[in-house]
């Protein structure tokens, strides 16, 4: 594991999408882990996002990486879908595979899979489309900050995503804290917060560089939600096999809160 946390501006430095794509996101028999930890996380927000109030018109994806798996079943109960990421070369990487342009890499397998979990493979293209057509921004945020995505102020949406992403930018449990209430403001009162965070990881490594990530307990998660004024509405646990050295994390937190509306 790291023995200093990574910093923002590393990750701004550094961080390379391709590499971190080809590495988590191939869905490769060669890379067994990844693609077993991809496939648990599909059916997760597959499941999630099959439950009764989780839709909606508007979207916000926190940290989004230079990712659209966890918007894939997300995108059909939503209009508009907001995604910020704090990397730049992640948004632009992001926006390469939304326009469609060459040498964007290549989800299709991750596609046809949810595609397979709702129901019918065969809808890939439609839904890459329809995914395409209902991200309607990709901007900048830093959920260290009380509005993450300042100067810019967006409306509260109906749901907010954020997948993998407080646990790395977060060094410390109160930082985690205080970045669960920033990101908390973004969504209705009323509305709902998805979470997949990974659980006891302390990093995790591709292409020959290690990131930190924030060790954490499932009770930590839940109570920090809480705290940021959410009432948690399902928690559930995947256990992950620690068979491989690109992550130490021992399972898998998918979380659905709601924010609490004030009396």
């Amino acid at each position: 594991a790291p023995a200093v946390f990574t910093e923002a501006d590393v990750y701004q430095r550094s961080f390379d999408p391709q590499a971190y794509l080809k590495e988590f996101y191939s869905l490769s028999d060669s890379q067994e882990w990844a693609t077993g930890f991809l496939k648990q996380n599909l059916r997760s927000l597959h499941k999630i996002f099959s439950l009764d109030g989780l839709r909606g018109d508007t979207l916000i994806d926190v940290g989004c990486g230079p990712t659209i798996y966890q918007l894939l079943s997300a995108c059909e109960n939503f209009q508009e879908i907001t995604a910020l990421d704090y990397t730049d070369q992640n948004r632009r990487e992001l926006e390469k595979w939304l326009r469609n342009e060459a040498g964007a890499f290549d989800w299709v397998p991750v596609v046809k899979y949810v595609c397979e979990l709702e129901g019918d493979r065969e809808k890939w293209a439609e839904k890459q489309e329809k995914l395409r057509k209902k991200v309607k921004r990709v901007l900048k945020c830093d959920v260290t900050k009380a509005n993450p995505t300042d100067p810019l102020s967006l409306p509260p949406a109906d749901c907010i995503v954020s997948t993998l992403c407080l646990e790395a930018a977060c060094k410390d449990l109160p930082t985690f804290r205080r970045a669960l209430s920033n990101v908390g403001t973004l969504v209705k009162p009323g509305g709902h917060l998805v979470m997949v965070t990974v659980l006891k990881e302390t990093y995790y490594a591709f292409n020959n560089q290690v990131f930190s990530c924030l060790r954490l307990e499932k009770h930590e998660v839940e109570e920090a939600v809480g705290a940021a004024g959410f009432e948690v509405k399902l928690s559930e646990v995947q256990q992950v096999t620690v068979a491989d050295d690109c992550a130490d994390c021992s399972g898998v937190l998918s979380l659905v809160a709601q924010r609490s509306v004030p009396v």
